[in-house]
């Protein structure tokens, strides 16, 4: 037990910036390998247009969620971010939903593990067999879940790093071998191919391309500076995650263009096998390059197994992603306390992973209609999403006039508020994609609410009529005991602070998780000046609280015990302490007192003068920038300037292109909008 406890600390212990994008990239990165045919099967020559729009939904979702998990690095997502601004009804409703997005993660990334495992036989690229292939891989991963096998966080990392690769070098090949943009504009029938509903579905069901943006909030309890890593890991998430999705349909459509056959139009791309490479677009892609003999089978070997391991990471991650939900939500008081009892053997929550990692995900996974669980999944981002912007203009409004930890931009000031523009834009953009769904795919609309409705049924029933409560209060269930409930972890925060016995209290802290098989949150704050921005540099501050860590974690180390180690950034440290210990549930807080020093004796460094408990500094206007930051803020202009220049120089060479080619209103369109995306960075910046 003690090594299976350190070897789970591995993984937190790299969760800094980079080990949070490669954990997050494996999840949102493995969806192009099933979502490129889904949204071609809709948007015909219209397929890359609709991943740039579905891609500035996905960026302003992505500064949603990185705002609201720095306010509250728990796991939960929307749903956590719905219960601080709302009440729980509204967080009922936002982890419903996102319920229903792992069930069909977890059907829709098993049902394409053995298309791409179809280079070895045939068969199971088709109907019967790769709904049994799928069905087999889901209950493969409840198994070996059940029984806590657990993943490496390192195989994980450089997975997503070799996915990531091999999708940027598909790119280079596509540019230089097939990419034609005269063959994109003639792809493009307004209206026609496709027609405006089934364009209009089409930017909705692309967003299943962005799966997995709740990771990086699952993992924010064990990333030890939320601060500083989860929005560079989401932001990171965001610009490679938009790269391949605005680059790999231009190269798909240029190898696999639009035709007219028996009176409409159709790209093999989107057509099921074996006419065309619905079920495996990527391996398309490699099919269209142009390559030929052994080349071509050994990339596509290569590529037919990395897709296959990728889409096998990624079902776990959805089986996980549903217990914990799960989990969470019985614990919340939603769904019955059944779902958060542990087995008594092997410590998992096995009756949710039964239920709705393997049980309702087959279900779901039987008709084998791939179209089918893409409107699904839509239906359930889209509410999921939209509850999360919402969510995050209600803190806004609430919490105007408090020193917020880190806010996304853009924002404009009305009446003593910073409203987050991204918010408001996304989350009109996700409420209208969720009604497009609701409009125009009937069976996407019936199962979609028919999930909420039953949803809403076990929650007032089990609210009102078993454990007699409101709807709206938000209640924590207490800590079972008993044979099923023997390993419910209870939580011991340790504020750590130098000049302070720590390591006592450490070790105290470490005997009595051991004896209670509890987890222990290794707490040290900075306190950061009032003259200086929350998130402003302090490496020096930095550096000297991940050292106290890391010997805390050595500490619990040599007990096995879990450790996780959280640094925050506050105005008043012991507030802060308190505000952990609440988020975190923490039943007991061990806290050293200060050292006893001999008289003569030269004393440690006490916080004061280790810079922990400075007085305040006078206070400057929140818009103030420090010296510190000049240099970041310089860099960033730079590369606005960049973006921008690139931006006019594309728009021009498209309309340079398109005149050549002999005209076509699309090209024209697009080119008008990328100067017109440049030009008014451009200005914005200037406006600054």
């Amino acid at each position: 037990m003690a090594r299976r406890r350190r070897q789970a600390q591995q993984l937190e212990r790299v969760l800094g910036t980079n080990a949070l994008f490669a954990t997050a990239y494996g999840n949102v990165g493995s969806s192009i390998y099933y979502a490129l045919g889904v949204t071609a099967f809709f948007a015909l020559g219209l397929t890359p247009v609709v991943f740039v729009i579905a891609g500035l939904f996905f960026a302003a979702t992505a500064a949603t969620y990185a705002e609201g998990t720095v306010s509250f690095p728990e796991a939960g997502g929307s749903s956590s971010f719905a219960r601080h601004a709302f009440n729980e009804l509204v967080s009922f409703t936002a982890a419903w939903a996102q319920m229903l997005n792992y069930i069909i993660t977890i059907a829709i990334s098993a049902f394409f593990v053995p298309h791409y495992l179809s280079i070895f036989w045939e068969p199971l690229k088709q109907n019967p067999w790769d709904i049994v292939g799928g069905a087999v891989v889901i209950l493969i991963l409840v198994a070996l879940n059940i029984v806590g096998i657990q993943e490496s966080a390192r195989i994980n990392i450089g997975l997503a790093a070799v996915d990531f690769a091999t999708q940027v070098l598909l790119v280079l090949l596509g540019f230089a071998l097939v990419f034609s943009p005269h063959i994109l504009v003639s792809n493009i029938h307004l209206g026609v191919a496709p027609t405006w509903g089934h364009f209009l579905l089409a930017i909705p069901v692309a967003m299943i391309a962005y799966t997995g943006i709740e990771t990086v909030s699952n993992l924010s309890e064990e990333a030890r500076d939320p601060l500083r890593t989860i929005p560079r890991s989401i932001l990171m998430v965001a610009v490679a995650v938009f790269a391949i999705y605005f680059t790999l349909p231009l190269v798909a459509l240029s190898a696999m263009p639009v035709h007219l056959v028996d009176g409409h139009y159709e790209t093999v791309l989107g057509l099921p096998p074996p006419q065309g490479f619905a079920a495996d677009p990527v391996l398309g892609v490699v099919s269209n390059l142009g390559l030929s003999g052994a080349l071509l089978s050994a990339v596509k070997v290569y590529v037919g197994i990395l897709a296959a391991t990728i889409l096998f990471i990624a079902t776990n991650a959805g089986v996980i992603g549903a217990s914990r939900i799960t989990y969470s939500m019985a614990g919340y008081r939603q769904l019955p306390s059944a779902f958060r009892r542990l087995h008594p053997k092997f410590k998992t929550p096995w009756l949710s992973l039964v239920v709705f990692g393997g049980f309702i995900s087959i279900l779901v996974l039987l008709p084998g209609k791939t179209t089918f669980l893409g409107t699904m999944y839509s239906f359930g981002a889209m509410l999921s999403f939209t509850i999360a912007h919402a969510a995050v203009i209600q803190l806004r409004r609430q919490r105007a006039g408090e020193d917020i930890p880190w806010k996304a931009r853009p924002n404009f000031r009305w009446r003593g508020v910073d409203w987050p523009l991204f918010a408001v834009i996304g989350g009109v953009g996700t409420g209208l994609s969720w009604l497009v769904v609701l409009i125009e795919y009937p069976s996407a609309r019936y199962a979609g609410l028919g999930w909420l409705a039953l949803g809403f049924v076990v929650y007032v029933v089990y609210r009102r009529q078993v454990l007699h409560i409101p709807l709206r209060e938000t209640v924590r269930a207490p800590v079972e005991y008993g044979p099923a409930a023997a390993l419910e972890f209870r939580s011991i925060l340790v504020p750590i602070a130098p000049g302070y016995a720590s390591d006592e209290a450490m070790d105290f802290a470490c005997r009595l998780a051991a004896e209670r098989r509890a987890s222990i949150v290794a707490f040290t704050a900075i306190e950061v000046p009032l003259d200086l921005p929350l998130d402003a540099e302090l490496p020096e501050d930095v550096r000297e609280a991940n050292e106290q860590l890391d010997e805390a974690r050595a500490i619990g180390d040599s007990y096995g015990v879990q450790v996780i180690g959280r640094i925050a950034r506050t105005r008043n440290i012991g507030r802060a302490i308190v505000d952990e210990a609440i988020r975190r549930h923490s039943e007991i807080i061990v806290m050293a007192g200060p050292r006893r020093v001999a008289p003569g004796a030269r004393a440690a460094p006490d916080l004061r003068r280790r810079r922990r408990l400075r007085p305040p500094s006078c206070a400057v206007p929140r818009h103030g920038r420090h010296p510190a930051r000049a240099g970041r803020v310089s860099f960033h202009q730079r590369s606005v300037v960049v973006f921008g220049l690139l931006s006019i120089v594309l728009g021009v060479a498209l309309l340079a292109e398109t005149a050549a080619a002999g005209g076509g209103s699309v090209g024209y369109i697009l080119g008008l909008l990328f100067i017109g995306l440049g030009i008014g960075r451009l200005y914005l910046l200037r406006q600054r």
